[in-house]
């Protein structure tokens, strides 16, 4: 991924508000860390564009907000594959 830091930013900002992505998919998409992506959407994203910074962060406490249940069915899954 070449370009400046600020190309980044908006293109994993804009890949995370399209396909409603979380950061670990994001990441694993780009072939970068997670804390990569967090910090490039969260902090350098709000520097250099406010709007598309918003939709991020709309996205993301989505995320935040549910993940405790995509956790509870990664779990069931795990236990009814023993089975």
């Amino acid at each position: 991924m070449s370009g400046t830091k600020h190309d980044r930013s908006i293109i994993l900002g804009n890949y995370i508000v399209e396909n409603n992505s979380t950061v670990r998919a994001c990441a694993q998409q780009f072939g970068i860390s997670k804390s990569t992506v967090h910090k490039d959407v969260c902090n350098k994203l709000r520097n250099c564009d406010k709007i598309l910074y918003e939709q991020v962060r709309k996205v993301l406490d989505t995320n935040k907000a549910e993940r405790h249940i995509r956790g509870g069915e990664a779990t069931r899954e795990k236990y009814t594959a023993k089975t």
